[in-house]
C-alpha cells in the first residue's frame, strides 16, 4: 500500500504537519497559487460567460511537476489548503492539473495546525466546495475586467503604467475625500477652562467647566463674532478672548462650592479575542505594524515555529478570521491557565469561559484568533521567536487571555461644583479588582485618577486656573488602524484583503504615510478624480459593499457567479465607453499658481517614473523643474536642489563631452553627458557581470519606485532576470546558481553569498573560492 499524500500551501507548513504525522503521509506544498489568469492580455472571455482562462504561473512549472509526480505515486491525495476562498481555488487548480495522475482526491481543512486538528480534517475529507471557489473566481474576474479596461484609459489621460482597482480606488477614495474635507474646514476659536483644586485633605484634584448659567451664557454669545456653520459639531461654551475674560472676572473670588457627587462601582469587560481586522487595528496602533507586516508576521506564527525540543509548533489558530467565535476546548483549556495563575477570583463569571456576539455579517467558518496552547506564554517562546513576532504573540495571547477572565471593577466618583455662573465637574476612579487587567494592564494614559473625600457643600480652594484658546479641528487623515476599521464598518473588502487594498495604493504611489497618517499624492487626486467622475457607481461606496454581500451569496450557493458577472457588466462596459469618450487628458500637467524662476511662465505638476515634480510649461524651450511638498492647506512648496559635484566617468560617444555619474530620484546611479540639455546621451550604471540568464545584456544599477535599489539585465522587457545585491561574476558552488552577490550581514559586515534562498553558502570579502 502506496502513502497518502497532502498537498498544503507553504513549505513551513510541511515541516510542522510531518513533526507529528510521521512517515505515513507525504507531505509537499503548492507554494500558495499555481494557476492563475495571464498578465499579458485579459484572459477572460466575456462572450461566452466569463470564462477565465487559467495557465500555470510562470515559475511554477516545477512545483507542478513535483506534485504531478507525487500524486501517482499516492492511493489517496488531501488537498489542505487555508480553510477560505483563496485556499479553496488552491485546492481547485491543484485537483485540476493533477487530476490526470492522482487516483483519489478529496479536501481537508483545519483552523490549527496540531496533530489533533490535523488527524481530525483526516478523518472527515469532504468534496471541493465550489460555492466557495465560484466566489474567489468571480472576485478574480470582476477584478481583472476593472483593471484591464480602466487602467488604459488612466494610460492615455494621466500616466503611462499606473492602474484601477475595483475595492483599492474606493479605498483611495475614502482617503482623498478626507484631505479634501479637511482643506474645506473652517477652524472656529474656543477656550477651555480647568481649574486645580484642593479640598480639606488632600490629594489636589482637577476639574473642568461644563456649563455655564443660561442668563450669562446670552451675554457672553453676544461678545462672540459671527461663526460659520461649518464647525466639528463640537459644543463651544466660550467662544473668543472677550468672552473668557468676562467669564474670569465673574468667577474672580467666588467659592468652588460642591452641589453633587456620585458614586458607584463601574465593571469593566474584556474585549473580545482578535478577528483579521481588530489584530491588524491594533498592531498598528500599539506595535506600529503596517497591515502587511502584521499579516506576515501571524502566517509564520500559524505555520509554526521551529520551539527546539518541541519542534516546529503552530502558535496561532489561522488568522483570517472575522469571527469572535472560540472553541470549547480552548475555554476550558483558557479556565484551567487562569486559575492556576491567578486564582478562582480571576475566572469569568461561571467558570466556563466567555462567549461573544459577533457582528451579524460575519463569517463563522473558523474561530477567533487565539493561541493554539495558552500555556505557551510569550515568555517561555520568546527566545525562539524574532522580535516582531514575540510582540505579536504577545499581543494574541494576552488579548485571548484576558477575554476568558473576570472583569476588572472600579469605584468611580463624580464631582459637582458650582462657581459663579460655571458649573464644574471632576472625575476619579479608583481600581478594586484587575480582573483581566492582570494580563493586560492599562496604558499610562488610562492610569487612575484619585480625588480626594468630598461632600456636598464642601468648598474646595482654587489653587491654578488655566484657560487656553484652541481652535476646532477637522478629521483627523487616516492611519491604517483607522482606515481598516472604516473599510470593515463600511463593508468594502473583506478583512483578509485590507493588507493588500492598503499596499496596492501605497505601491502606486497614490498616498504616501506622512508621521502614520496616508495623504493622497496628487497622482491619487487625480487619478480618483477621473475614477469619480466617469466610473461614478464603480466607485460608490455602497455599491463595492453590496458587491461583497453579493460575493457572500455565491459563497453560500445563493447566486450564481455568472449572473453576477452579467449584471456587472450590463452596468460596467456602457459606462466604460462613455468614459472612453469623455475623460479628459491631464498629461500637460496639473495647474499650480507658481511661476517658473527660470523663465516666469508657469508651472505645472508633472508625473514621472521616480513621482511627481514641478515642471515648466515652457518646456522645450525652458527645462527647469524641481521637487515639491504641500502644506497642510495644500499649498506647493518648492524645494531647491542641492548643487551636486559630478564625478567624471568617461567621454560622451555622442558629443565628445564629458560623461559624468549622477543619481536617479529615487537613487540608482547613472551615466549623463555634461552638455545636456543640448547632447541627451544617458547609460545605465553597469557592474560589468554578464547577465547569467540570457548571455547578452548587463547587469546594470536600477532602483524601484520606493528607492530600493537592485541589478537587472539593461535588455529588459526581453531579459527579465535581476537580483537585489551587487552581483559577482561567479557561480555558486553548492546549487550552481549562475552569479553569487555581496551581502551585508548583521555582525559580519560584507559577505559573499548565493542569492538563492534555500542555498547556505558564504564566504568573506577575502576569502578565495574552495577555501
Amino acid at each position: 500500500m502506496g502513502k497518502d499524500l497532502i498537498i498544503v500551501e507553504s513549505p513551513a507548513k510541511v515541516k510542522t504537519i510531518k513533526k507529528f504525522l510521521g512517515g505515513r503521509y507525504m507531505v509537499q506544498a503548492s507554494i500558495g497559487h499555481i494557476c492563475d489568469l495571464p498578465t499579458r492580455e485579459i484572459g477572460v472571455d466575456e462572450n461566452h460567460d466569463f470564462t477565465p482562462h487559467y495557465e500555470i504561473i510562470k515559475g511554477k512549472e516545477k512545483v507542478v511537476h513535483d506534485l504531478r509526480e507525487a500524486a501517482a505515486k499516492a492511493d489517496t491525495v488531501y488537498l489542505a489548503p487555508d480553510p477560505d476562498r483563496e485556499g479553496e481555488a488552491i485546492a481547485w487548480h491543484i485537483a485540476r492539473v493533477i487530476g490526470d495522475r492522482a487516483k483519489n482526491i478529496k479536501r481537508i481543512q483545519f483552523n490549527e495546525i496540531t496533530a489533533k486538528a490535523v488527524k481530525a480534517a483526516l478523518e472527515h475529507p469532504r468534496e471541493i466546495n465550489t460555492h466557495l471557489f465560484d466566489a474567489q473566481q468571480a472576485r478574480r474576474v470582476l477584478d481583472r475586467l476593472v483593471g484591464y479596461k480602466i487602467s488604459p484609459l488612466l494610460w492615455k489621460t494621466v500616466k503611462r503604467g499606473i492602474s484601477a482597482g475595483r475595492v483599492q480606488s474606493v479605498a483611495l477614495r475614502l482617503i482623498v475625500e478626507r484631505e479634501e474635507e479637511r482643506l474645506a474646514f473652517v477652524p472656529e476659536e474656543f477656550w477651555t477652562f480647568r481649574a486645580l483644586l484642593a479640598g480639606s485633605v488632600p490629594p489636589p484634584f482637577k476639574a473642568e467647566l461644563v456649563k455655564i448659567e443660561t442668563g450669562f451664557a446670552k451675554k457672553l454669545k453676544a461678545l462672540a463674532p459671527a461663526k460659520s456653520d461649518k464647525n466639528s459639531g463640537r459644543k463651544i461654551l466660550i467662544s473668543c478672548k472677550a468672552a473668557a475674560d468676562a467669564l474670569e472676572e465673574a468667577m474672580t473670588g467666588q467659592p468652588f462650592t460642591v452641589s453633587q457627587v456620585e458614586e458607584k462601582e463601574r465593571a469593566r469587560n474584556p474585549l473580545p479575542p482578535f478577528t483579521t481586522s481588530t489584530l491588524q487595528q491594533s498592531a498598528n496602533q500599539r506595535l506600529g505594524f503596517t497591515s502587511r507586516r502584521t499579516m506576515s508576521t501571524a502566517q509564520r506564527l500559524y505555520e509554526g515555529i521551529d520551539l527546539g525540543e518541541r519542534g516546529t509548533t503552530a502558535l496561532i489558530t489561522y488568522m483570517r478570521t472575522d469571527s469572535v467565535r472560540i472553541a470549547e476546548e480552548a475555554k476550558k483549556a483558557a479556565a484551567a491557565f487562569i486559575e492556576e495563575r491567578f486564582g478562582k477570583d480571576f475566572l469569568a463569571p461561571g467558570g466556563k469561559g466567555r462567549a461573544f456576539r459577533g457582528k451579524s455579517t460575519a463569517q463563522d467558518a473558523h474561530e477567533a484568533i487565539r493561541p493554539v496552547d495558552v500555556r505557551l506564554t510569550p515568555q517561555e517562546v520568546k527566545e525562539h521567536l524574532t522580535p516582531e513576532q514575540f510582540r505579536l504573540y504577545g499581543l494574541i495571547w494576552s488579548r485571548f487571555v484576558a477575554s476568558q477572565m473576570a472583569a476588572a471593577v472600579f469605584h468611580d466618583t463624580a464631582v459637582t461644583l458650582n462657581c459663579g455662573p460655571g458649573q464644574w465637574k471632576a472625575k476619579g476612579e479608583r481600581l478594586l479588582f484587575p480582573g483581566f487587567l492582570a494580563v493586560l494592564p492599562r496604558s499610562a494614559e488610562e492610569e487612575e485618577d484619585v480625588l480626594p473625600p468630598l461632600q456636598e457643600g464642601d468648598v474646595a480652594t482654587l489653587q491654578k486656573l488655566d484657560k487656553e484658546q484652541k481652535f476646532t479641528q477637522p478629521a483627523p487623515r487616516y492611519t491604517e488602524a483607522s482606515l481598516v476599521r472604516e473599510l470593515e464598518e463600511r463593508g468594502i473588502g473583506r478583512p483578509s484583503t485590507y493588507a493588500a487594498i492598503i499596499s496596492t495604493i501605497e505601491d502606486r504611489e497614490y498616498v504616501r504615510l506622512e508621521d502614520k497618517h496616508f495623504v493622497p499624492t496628487d497622482l491619487g487626486r487625480v487619478v480618483c478624480s477621473q475614477l469619480r467622475d466617469h466610473f461614478a457607481r464603480l466607485m460608490d461606496v455602497g455599491f463595492t459593499a453590496g458587491m461583497e454581500s453579493d460575493l457572500d451569496k455565491v459563497a453560500d450557493g445563493e447566486l450564481g457567479w455568472v449572473n453576477l458577472m452579467k449584471d456587472f457588466a450590463a452596468d460596467f462596459n456602457p459606462t466604460l465607453e462613455a468614459a472612453a469618450k469623455a475623460m479628459t487628458p491631464v498629461k500637460e500637467g496639473l495647474e499650480t499658481g507658481v511661476i517658473c524662476p527660470e523663465c516666469g511662465r508657469p508651472m505645472v505638476v508633472k508625473f514621472g517614473k521616480s513621482g511627481e515634480f514641478l515642471a515648466c510649461t515652457g518646456y522645450p524651450d525652458c527645462r527647469c523643474t524641481t521637487n515639491f511638498t504641500r502644506d497642510e492647506k495644500g499649498r506647493i512648496q518648492t524645494q531647491e536642489r542641492p548643487k551636486e559635484e559630478y564625478e567624471k566617468v568617461g567621454t560622451c560617444p555622442k558629443c565628445g563631452g564629458d560623461v559624468v555619474l549622477k543619481k536617479s530620484r529615487t537613487g540608482s546611479r547613472f551615466l549623463s553627458c555634461t552638455n545636456y540639455p543640448k547632447c541627451d546621451y544617458t547609460a545605465p550604471f553597469s557592474t560589468g557581470v554578464t547577465c547569467p540568464a540570457c548571455g547578452k545584456g548587463q547587469l546594470v544599477e536600477k532602483s524601484s519606485k520606493r528607492g530600493k535599489i537592485f541589478y537587472s539585465c539593461n535588455r529588459y522587457p526581453d531579459c527579465d532576470f535581476a537580483v537585489w545585491d551587487w552581483p559577482v561574476a561567479e557561480a555558486c558552488p553548492l546549487c550552481g546558481s549562475p552569479v553569487l552577490v555581496i551581502k551585508n550581514t548583521r555582525g559580519r559586515g560584507q559577505r559573499i553569498a548565493c542569492p538563492n534562498p534555500k542555498c547556505r553558502y558564504s564566504r568573506t570579502l577575502d576569502e578565495q573560492p574552495g577555501e
